[in-house]
């Protein structure tokens, strides 16, 4: 689906109503800003900085307001909320932004990037930044990139040591139609399941294993039924934080200083909490029983060469030789 659809429910529409995206009182403005992580994850507590930062830059004349846990509704009712003007930032993922700007299906794509330092190179440059302008089209605003790692596989009976060993597995995957192909790409059965659905999906057997990072892994508790975790790190799929187009114009060139500011040093924050939240899960979960694998990337690497070369002459395939260039 090229766009979000526009329409929310009543009772958000209702809520936003009396909120509004941002607000005046006594001179201050108040961005409000809403997401679906818990308040214990590594980007919400970047999202606190943030507003510590702005309320710091501005002398308090700006402050953020936040809504954590999906007290606004789902990721996809928040970016209608931003796409109207009822909310004034956000998070998603990147790759569902594939929808808005189709050169975001890149981050979904195997194995694009080097490692973290070629990751935040790229994330950083010219192409990066062309990126997040991208979502303007759609009355999106994208401020910056937060760090989530790179997605991995884990697995419930037995465990993956080359792509030979998820032939025929139904893996769970993001709702991206890269994503899935990556999972098809590396002999899987790419499975599209909600997270709020998918420990019960693992515990029943719905999909055999899914993907992702370790804090992810070990937050969701998801190490209690999928005990084998594959260290292939074959995405990079960063969040990113979103604004309303309307409300960003609707601030001075002043105010989005600031708020540019604010952002810059929340995006440092959260990548050393990142990694540190990332290094703390794999001792858990090792110490949980879990079995962790450090495959040969390169079996991986080698088994996605026909897909990476489908993007021969397309768009993204030219994003994609510029990158392996930096």
């Amino acid at each position: 689906m090229k766009y979000f659809r526009l329409g929310v429910t009543i009772t958000l529409t209702g809520l936003l109503c009396l909120l509004s995206a941002c607000s005046k009182h006594d001179d201050t403005v108040i961005l409000r800003l809403g997401h679906s992580l818990d308040t214990q994850h590594t980007v919400h507590k970047a999202m606190v900085y943030l507003g510590e930062r702005l309320d710091l830059y501005s002398a308090g004349k700006m402050k953020v307001l936040i809504y954590p846990s999906s007290q606004l509704g789902s990721e996809r009712e928040m970016v209608e909320l931003l796409q109207i003007g009822s909310l004034a930032m956000t998070k998603v993922s990147a790759s569902p932004l594939e929808g808005f700007v189709p050169e975001m299906q890149l981050f979904s794509i195997p194995y694009v990037f080097r490692d973290r330092e070629h990751f935040w190179k790229v994330l950083n440059s010219e192409l990066g930044m062309s990126l997040l302008k991208g979502t303007e089209k759609v009355r999106l605003k994208g401020l910056g990139y937060y760090d989530a790692g790179s997605r991995s596989f884990y697995t419930t009976n037995t465990p993956v040591n080359s792509p030979a060993d998820l032939q025929g597995k139904k893996i769970r995957v993001l709702n991206s139609p890269t994503a899935v192909k990556t999972v098809q790409a590396l002999g899987g059965a790419a499975t599209p399941v909600s997270w709020g659905e998918l420990y019960t999906a693992l515990q029943q057997g719905v999909v055999d294993g899914a993907e992702n990072n370790p804090p992810s892994y070990y937050l969701s508790r998801h190490y209690e039924i999928s005990r084998y975790y594959t260290l292939d790190e074959h995405t990079s799929v960063p969040d990113v934080m979103l604004a309303s187009l309307a409300v960003w114009n609707s601030l001075t060139k002043e105010q989005q200083g600031w708020l540019t500011l604010a952002m810059a040093d929340s995006v440092e924050y959260q990548k050393r909490l990142w990694q540190q939240a990332s290094d703390e899960a794999l001792v858990a979960v090792k110490a949980a029983g879990v079995e962790v694998i450090y495959p040969d990337k390169q079996l991986f690497r080698d088994a996605v060469k026909e897909f990476h070369e489908s993007f021969t002459g397309t768009e993204v395939g030219k994003i994609m030789q510029q990158i392996e260039e930096m």
